[in-house]
């Protein structure tokens, strides 16, 4: 690996656009169904439409019921999960489509910009954009995961693991049977599936673009442990998970509308989910910052080899400074004040720092607090139910007078 920025770089052109959230038979439909544009315009639409189509036929179909507001445990007005799940985590997952694709290519293209893949290794780096694109694309993949949704995230998980054990307006349970009512089979049938179907294909995207990065951290790579982003030149990935603020945000809102429902109808209080919120705040952590990961043995042999590199050339420069300086060998029409000499120790020594500073994994601390944040962000309310509000407006009128 080489450790040096080569002085000229290619022009980029169009081989060097990678976004993973193009392509793919949901996304052809959702052009020929003119609720996206080429580059995921049209966000509103598709907003509108999967509202339209997943959450407004509950409403009727639970009057109809007659479980709307009333008749069982949890009537359709008073399941915060529901409304959460269809018209804030479902809209967070279509927008942060947006704001990704938004920010890939250009992350993509600054492996080119940068030299960071140089010109004897470009064929390797457009093969892995190729291959991600195919996958990207593959109708098989979105056959599988519909399958997938059907047969396993709602046959076995909503049903055994997400649905509350008491009776709702979607499902009653009566002598250990459950009844699904006419607005349980649109739920079970069509909003839950569009959504878990979305929230799979995501994680899908996910493992296109970590399994490209893996292939991009494979090829030979041009990395320059000066560079004062501390890690080498691969900075400008630490901007990618920022991207996926709204993706942390679903799912913390997904999070906080299970937790709602199992403390307002069956008791429960926000401390018993504390190992559930830790769990979430590491997943998505990970879906968010894993995809780099793939870069820390090549940032390791990168510090390593800099180590090794510049403190060699440190060492040359010290005996040299050494011999001339303390040795008596400077010339005598040569003062040590004012010398350039003792800049260029100075520098060398702060370029040293760097090196041994750098950083292996591609991602500030200031990003990962971020991201937590947008995980918690919505369940934060829920900390209302474990104080009343007089409560905590006293406790804070306390501290702060």
């Amino acid at each position: 690996m080489k450790m040096e920025i080569s002085p000229g770089t290619a022009p980029v052109d169009g081989r060097h656009d990678l976004s993973v959230m193009l392509g793919g038979p949901l996304y052809q439909l959702y052009r020929r169904a003119h609720v996206s544009g080429a580059g995921l315009e049209l966000l509103h639409r598709r907003v509108i439409g999967l509202a339209l189509l997943t959450w407004l036929p509950l409403l009727p179909l639970s009057l109809i019921d007659g479980f709307a507001w009333s008749g069982v445990k949890v009537p359709f007005l008073l399941d915060v999960e529901t409304h959460v799940r269809l018209l804030i985590a479902l809209p967070l997952l279509v927008l942060a489509e947006r704001v990704v694709h938004q920010q890939m290519p250009g992350a993509v293209r600054q492996f080119v910009d940068r030299g960071i893949v140089g010109d004897s290794a470009r064929p390797k780096f457009e093969a892995a954009i190729a291959s991600a694109m195919r996958l990207r694309n593959s109708i098989v993949a979105e056959i599988l995961l519909l399958l997938f949704v059907y047969g396993v995230g709602i046959a076995v998980l909503w049903r055994s693991e997400i649905a509350l054990p008491v009776s709702t307006w979607y499902r009653q349970l009566e002598g250990g049977t459950a009844h699904v009512t006419r607005a349980g089979l649109w739920h079970g049938l069509v909003s839950v599936p569009i959504f878990q179907f979305l929230l799979f294909r995501w994680y899908f995207r996910l493992f296109v673009w970590a399994r490209f990065l893996w292939q991009v951290s494979r090829i030979e790579l041009t990395l320059a442990p000066l560079h004062p982003d501390r890690n080498a030149g691969l900075g400008f990935l630490s901007g990618m998970p920022r991207a996926f603020a709204p993706l942390m945000l679903a799912h913390g809102a997904l999070l906080a509308g299970m937790f709602a429902d199992g403390i307002f109808f069956t008791g429960a209080t926000l401390v018993q989910y504390k190992i559930e919120i830790l769990a979430g705040v590491v997943i998505v952590l990970l879906l968010a910052v894993g995809p780099l990961l793939v870069f820390v043995p090549v940032l390791e042999q990168a510090k390593r080899t800099g180590t090794r590199e510049y403190g060699m050339l440190a060492q040359r420069y010290v005996h040299d400074f050494d011999h001339k300086w303390l040795r008596g060998t400077a010339p005598p029409s040569e003062p040590l004040i004012g010398s350039a000499d003792i800049q260029s120790l100075a520098d060398l020594g702060n370029s040293f720092e760097v090196v041994k500073e750098i950083r292996v994994i591609p991602v500030s601390r200031s990003t990962l607090l971020y991201l937590v944040i947008m995980t918690l962000l919505p369940i934060a309310p829920l900390l209302l139910t474990m104080i009343s509000v007089d409560e905590l407006l006293d406790r804070l009128a306390k501290l702060v007078f």
